[in-house]
């Protein structure tokens, strides 16, 4: 049957105190080890994925910022445009203006010349008038009745080209 021997009792004992030994000093601090490990890969992909959601968060986040500042880029450019017009059409409205006082200044100033060029020429036909008349009259120019034939003939020559005008 079986025997025990005593020798195997102390293998036994042996194996066993070696069993805890080992437990103690190689096991354990190699498991502890282990799952300090295990903690630090799982603290390190979890630092990563929030990384990750950060790096997402403030890609969205500059995304946003671009398309407004992309909106208000467009709306500045717009109200640019919406200025440079106005400032444009307000400039044309002036020199319109102003070409518009020059034309009219300058049809004035026509018809001032002209009716002084026509006064110098009744004058001058006036006095060639009565020079020709004292001629044939045989008489003097520039006595008292000469000056009344001049002053007639500026009145009938006033009121013919009056006439004409209208």
């Amino acid at each position: 049957m079986l025997q025990l021997n005593l020798n195997l009792v102390w293998e036994m004992i042996n194996l066993i105190v070696l069993f805890l030994l080992l437990r103690h000093f190689l096991i354990r601090p190699v498991t502890d080890i282990m799952e300090k490990r295990k903690k630090l890969i799982a603290d390190g992909l979890q630092n990563a994925q929030d990384a990750q959601n950060d790096a997402m968060k403030m890609k969205q986040e500059y995304e946003d910022a671009l398309k407004g500042a992309k909106q208000e880029s467009v709306k500045i450019l717009e109200n640019a445009r919406t200025e440079a017009k106005s400032e444009y059409d307000r400039i044309v409205g002036e020199a319109g203006e102003r070409a518009g006082s020059i034309i009219e200044s300058a049809k004035e100033t026509v018809r001032m010349e002209r009716e002084k060029t026509m006064n110098e020429l009744r004058s001058e036909i006036a006095g060639l008038a009565v020079a020709s008349a004292g001629k044939i009259l045989g008489r003097q120019a520039g006595s008292g009745d000469d000056q009344n034939l001049y002053d007639q003939f500026l009145e009938e020559v006033g009121e013919a080209h009056e006439d004409t005008d209208k």
